[in-house]
């Protein structure tokens, strides 16, 4: 008997790691290892370089090994997205898996899925965001132009599936946990990320990840670190990834608040490889956000068994239990900082972190198969 067949369209190799490419690739050997046949679709060209914040698009890491990527749609073409369309439809796969992540990619993806489900194929959209965070023009056309486009719909936040249905009623959808990253490599000691790192041992590093942007409320953060009891405990803050907004009002922070000297600025991409040393070296992520729907930071905290502080927005609270697995606070920077002073003052992470092992369990891969196999069977 042949192997059923799927197909992921969406994000990458040989675009950089980011959240969505290092879940689609990991989804992919997730239906490996169940025994499917699996081909991504990627793009040829994903953003225009004058859309694009960062330093590049693309990855300088070796390619995923034992998987099938094709580089062939691009973002902006029409005749390219009928072209993918056909070819997909052609193939005539057992079933189709499209990642949504912003309005933009509505009218590619959006005329690809139409011409792909014209052949009886099911087609089900993972949607990270339906209104994204920094909303423009024309954001909530978009999406409904894409939302018209598949059979069923996969969140994994409650506040994208009330999105979703403000949009369309009928349609099947399933809201399901986010998977563990568990594709950084296995955890390092403290000692020894520490060590790769050129950073002294004497101090404990609350780690801030990610590409910068407003809405992730970096400002909150260097603020809470202001705060006079802070600054005489034996921590650091540990700010990485790549500014793609302007980074002046962030430097200025803390310029005014005399915190230099408790901030280590990293402003550049980190590669999959090096993400594990990030992660280990520190006793706390902490996630400031000022809006979102889910975020990949926090599976990828988990999976290193690192507890969180994060803000009550978005679906970040359906995933950290409060005062177990870290703690939920308000995007405020003075109830920031209260948490990050309990959390040091009476030595919680030792018993956070036991709590986030026995809890993630249930943050699976294979989960995620079993709840696209439901929506469609049900």
């Amino acid at each position: 008997m042949s192997k059923k067949k799927v197909i992921i369209i969406g994000s990458a190799y040989p675009f950089r790691g980011g959240g969505i490419s290092t879940f689609n690739e990991r989804l992919a050997y997730a239906y490996q290892e169940s025994g499917y046949e699996v081909t991504i679709y990627t793009f040829s060209l994903q953003y225009p370089s004058i859309f694009f914040p960062g330093t590049t698009q693309y990855s300088n890491e070796a390619p995923p090994e034992g998987l099938e990527i094709k580089i062939k749609i691009n973002s902006i073409n029409p005749f390219n997205w009928i072209k993918i369309g056909r070819e997909i439809k052609t193939f005539k796969p057992d079933l189709v898996i499209v990642r949504f992540w912003i309005p933009f990619m509505a009218p590619c993806l959006g005329t690809i899925c139409r011409i792909i489900k014209s052949g009886r194929i099911d087609v089900v959209a993972i949607t990270d965001n339906i209104i994204p965070h920094e909303r423009k023009p024309f954001d909530k056309l978009l999406a409904k132009y894409f939302v018209k486009s598949v059979n069923y719909f996969v969140t994994m936040s409650k506040s994208v599936l009330s999105d979703l249905e403000s949009l369309d009623k009928k349609k099947p959808k399933k809201l399901t946990v986010h998977p563990l990253y568990d594709n950084f490599g296995k955890p390092v000691s403290k000692e020894s990320a520490i060590k790769w790192l050129g950073l002294s041992p004497d101090f404990h590093y609350v780690l801030f990840f990610g590409f910068i942007r407003e809405y992730k409320g970096l400002d909150l953060l260097l603020k809470a670190f202001s705060h006079p009891e802070i600054k005489k405990l034996p921590i650091r803050l540990l700010v990485v990834g790549e500014f793609y907004v302007d980074s002046s009002s962030y430097l200025k922070i803390i310029e005014d608040n005399q915190i230099k000297d408790i901030v280590i600025l990293k402003n550049e991409f980190v590669p999959n490889t090096e993400v594990v040393y990030y992660f280990c070296a520190s006793s706390l992520v902490v996630q400031p956000y000022k809006n979102a729907t889910q975020s990949g930071i926090t599976q990828v905290s988990f999976h290193f068994n690192k507890p969180i502080i994060t803000t009550n927005v978005g679906g970040l609270s359906e995933i950290v239990t409060d005062d177990k697995m870290g703690y939920i606070v308000e995007p405020k920077s003075d109830e920031i900082s209260i948490a990050i002073l309990k959390y040091f003052n009476l030595n919680k992470e030792s018993v956070f972190t036991e709590n986030i092992k026995e809890a993630k369990i249930r943050f699976s891969w294979e989960t995620m198969i079993n709840t696209i196999d439901d929506l469609i069977k049900n």
